[in-house]
This record gives C-alpha cells, sequence and structure tokens, in this order.
C-alpha cells in the first residue's frame, strides 16, 4: 500500500490568558491508502484539533503534513481547498446539511460543484447505497438524525474522496442508527479503497478500525 498521509513533528500551540497552551504535542505518523482508522481520547484532548490539522482546515504551529503528496503546511488557505476538494471528504456529528436542500439536492452539491455531469444520477446511486433512495425528495427536518447522517456519508463519498475525516459520527444518534452508520462507513470504505480516519469516544467503533491513535494531553500514541 501507498502512503497517503504523512505527519512530521505537527504541533499546534495556543495563547490563552497571557499563558501558552501546547493544544498539541510534536507528533510523528502516516496512514497508508485504505486504511481505518480511530483517533481516541477524551473531550479536550486534542482529537478534534488534530483532524482539523489533518484535513487542511486549521493551521499547524509547526511541522509538517503531506497528503495525497501535497504539503499541507506549506499552502495557503486558497491552495489547502483546493486540495480538500480533490482528495477530501468529511463527515460531522452535527450533519451539517444544506437545510434549504433536498436530501438529493445534498449529495449532488459537491458533485456539481467538481464539475460532474451526470450530477444527479451518480447523486441518485449514492443514495441508494445507503438506503435512502425514496427519501430524495425529503428536505432535513423531514428526516430522522439517522437518516441525516446517512445522507451525510453519501455526500462525503459523492466525490470519490482518497481520505474520508469522520468526527464522532454516531454521537448524536440512537445505537440503532448509530451502527447503522458505522456498517456504512466501513462498508464504503472497502468498497472504494477510501482511507478511513475516524475521531471517537466510542470503544467499540475504534476497535473495527485497523489502527487507533490514542490522544491523551496533546500527546498522540500508536496502541494497535
Amino acid at each position: 500500500m501507498s502512503t497517503l498521509l504523512k505527519v512530521k513533528e505537527l504541533t499546534k500551540t495556543v495563547w490563552s490568558n497571557g499563558q501558552e497552551l501546547k493544544i498539541l504535542k510534536p507528533c510523528n505518523f502516516s496512514l497508508e491508502a485504505g486504511q481505518s482508522v480511530a483517533i481516541t481520547g477524551r473531550s479536550g484532548s486534542g482529537k478534534s484539533t488534530l483532524l482539523s490539522l489533518l484535513a487542511g482546515l486549521d493551521t499547524a504551529s509547526g511541522g509538517e503534513i503531506w497528503l495525497a503528496d501535497k504539503p499541507i503546511h506549506k499552502l495557503d488557505e486558497e491552495a489547502r481547498a483546493a486540495v480538500r476538494k480533490q482528495h477530501v471528504g468529511f463527515v460531522f456529528q452535527s450533519f451539517m446539511l444544506v437545510d434549504s436542500l433536498t436530501a438529493l439536492e445534498n449529495v449532488m452539491l459537491p458533485l456539481e460543484l467538481s464539475g460532474f455531469k451526470d450530477a444527479e444520477q451518480q447523486a441518485k446511486s449514492l443514495l441508494q447505497s445507503v438506503g435512502l433512495e425514496h427519501r430524495g425528495t425529503h428536505f432535513p427536518n423531514q428526516l430522522s438524525g439517522g437518516e441525516q447522517q446517512r445522507v451525510a456519508v453519501a455526500r462525503a463519498f459523492a466525490s470519490q474522496p482518497d481520505i474520508l475525516f469522520a468526527d464522532e459520527p454516531t454521537g448524536n444518534l440512537d445505537a440503532e442508527n448509530g451502527q447503522k452508520v458505522e456498517d456504512l462507513l466501513f462498508e464504503l470504505n472497502q468498497k472504494s479503497g477510501t482511507t478511513l480516519v475516524l475521531v471517537t469516544h466510542d470503544k467499540n467503533l475504534a476497535k473495527r478500525c485497523q489502527r487507533e491513535l490514542a490522544m491523551q494531553a496533546g500527546e498522540l500514541t500508536d496502541v494497535s
């Protein structure tokens, strides 16, 4: 397998009330294409900060991030956005669907932005893959939480990303719907070969991943 993501001496420091806070202490690791990886740890340990840095949503204080051979740490916001558009998908705890668009239109959105000619047909196929082809004309407020998250998963995989970052993807769901979304993420991960990076408190979810990286007080340890 080829290396998709490589991190060298990555750090994040912020200032609060005149004091330096080390949110992320120097960490080093790499992820292979197609791997499933869990980032675990208590609230406030730095998990979501690490995810934001890896995805190019935030800038590091020091170190290097290479994603698909591109130096994220050297790029400005416009260039990072271009890398995200080409290589990255996201699933968030709060679904992040566009309220004024139907389920089908939400999935079509990244396809249209990427210039896909058959965006509607591809989006319908993706909704079918998450079991929601019959809900395509419904708006987010007409869907259950579990259905909204499944639409979000379909949208995340729409542009066939090389890597999918999921931040507590089952955190707002009941056990049954959480299980459905988990199964879906791993199924699509295996079918598409997309690298899956999950931030989670759920130890059972972490065990389903090939690797586990644990965060504690800003320090990252490979426990897999």
